[in-house]
């Protein structure tokens, strides 16, 4: 009994046929995601050996990731959420599609910066509609349970597409890669495709980027402790304390290897992440979710200032995969207080900032990661930026307190009271 109850609980995909079509579907296309997200930066580094021009590719990814955050969260809300992620699957196929075109013959540089920007637009839309989508499809009972498998998704696309794209980069073309990359966007067309959803009230174009309803989310996120704090949480851990855009040129150079080692430091935290994920299941049990999210991102600094010092490969690999799992606990916390804090018809607004925020901290953490290693040197990038992490968790608990003392049993309470007292 209480080894079943440590591991993750796997009720919505026995109980729920459409959740686990869009569960297995979207799958795939993780993992042809996560291809893109080696081959790119890698690519760039052969280029140009530079990790600031990772990281300003990456920076580049930022604005249209934000403005399609935005617009995505409201158009969830707003349109029918499975034709809505058919039409970002085809948009975001056309981007894996003008990265292979580049890659035949002589490749240049400016491609890989416009379709990776448009590729980050484009999933601005497409994940807070998931996530939307996926909320719908289970009761509430299994919610916290459904927020576990979505991040064990996440970590088995971030284990095979970076440790397969490995594979791909040192015994074919960069092409190879990209061309796969692709034909994932087919699986994951059709998977949607044959879900069978009730149909959704279509507002109209005009109501759905109306200005003021973008804004909604915002406005209550000003009004929120608990939020506030999820979002600056990872933040915090994004910006300053994960290394990626590192990942090449510590690979190639301070770790002395090739193609295969960049995979394999883009595959440790994933890795860790997966382990974490399948050990979920004492996590609906804990109640003070706004301390174990703190405690998990200082978790994630330490590992992540140990990675910077070292020059072993196997400790290096050994911090990335504990900063997984220590990411991965904080993700389903903070998972479970924004879908339990925030009311349904705001939902997919919310989904839209959280999207913002976990995908677009990485591209700011990219960008600081690549200035310090271009002054410093890419160990004391890593190192400080740990160190720095651990820091901005300490202030945050301090200025937060109602983020900190949050209680999960007290906040799901309320958010089912408001539930039936909400009109619009």
């Amino acid at each position: 009994m209480a080894s079943r109850s440590l591991f993750i609980d796997l009720t919505p995909l026995r109980r729920f046929p459409q959740f686990r079509l869009l569960w297995f579907g979207l799958l795939i296309r993780m993992i042809g995601n996560q291809l893109t997200v080696v081959a790119v930066p890698y690519q760039i580094y052969l280029m140009t050996h530079s990790s600031l021009d990772v990281g300003l590719a990456s920076f580049a990814q930022l604005g249209p990731l934000l403005i399609g955050s935005l617009i995505g969260g409201n158009l969830a809300d707003s349109f029918d959420k499975r034709r809505l992620l058919l039409v970002t699957q085809v948009l975001l196929a056309s981007t894996s599609l003008g990265l292979a075109l580049n890659s035949e013959g002589h490749p240049m540089l400016w491609p890989l910066f416009i379709c990776s920007a448009f590729q980050a637009g484009f999933s601005g839309i497409d994940s807070p509609t998931t996530t939307a989508l996926s909320v719908s499809l289970v009761d509430r009972e299994t919610l916290v349970s459904a927020n576990a498998l979505w991040q064990i998704l996440f970590n088995l696309g971030q284990v095979a597409g970076p440790s397969f794209a490995g594979l791909l980069l040192a015994k074919f073309s960069i092409s190879v890669v990209y061309w796969i990359d692709l034909a994932t966007f087919i699986v994951s067309f059709v998977a949607v495709a044959a879900m069978r959803v009730r149909t959704e009230r279509v507002v109209g174009l005009r109501q759905a980027i109306d200005i003021s309803a973008m804004f909604g989310g915002l406005r209550y996120l000003r009004h929120s402790h608990p939020l506030q704090g999820i979002f600056l949480a990872d933040l915090d851990a994004m910006i300053f304390g994960f290394p990626r855009a590192l990942f090449p040129a510590m690979g190639i150079v301070r770790f002395h290897g090739g193609a295969g080692v960049v995979g394999l430091l883009y595959t440790a935290p994933g890795l860790g992440a997966l382990a974490g994920g399948l050990l979920t299941g004492w996590i609906a049990r804990v109640s003070h979710a706004g301390r174990a999210v703190l405690i998990a991102v200082a978790g994630f600094g330490l590992s992540m200032t140990i990675f910077g010092l070292t020059r072993s490969l196997p400790l290096a690999l050994a911090m990335l995969a504990l900063g997984g799992v220590c990411d991965v606990f904080s993700a389903v916390f903070r998972g479970a207080i924004l879908q339990l804090t925030t009311p349904r018809h705001i939902l997919g607004r919310m989904q839209g900032v959280q999207i913002s925020v976990v995908t677009g901290g990485p591209r700011l953490g990219d960008l600081e990661h690549g200035i310090v290693a271009s002054v410093g040197g890419s160990a004391l990038s890593a190192y400080s930026g740990g160190l720095a992490c651990i820091v901005g968790i300490l202030l945050l608990a301090k200025r937060l307190p109602g983020f900190t003392n949050l209680h999960l049993d007290h906040a799901r309470s309320e958010h089912e009271l408001s539930l039936g007292e909400e009109t619009t």
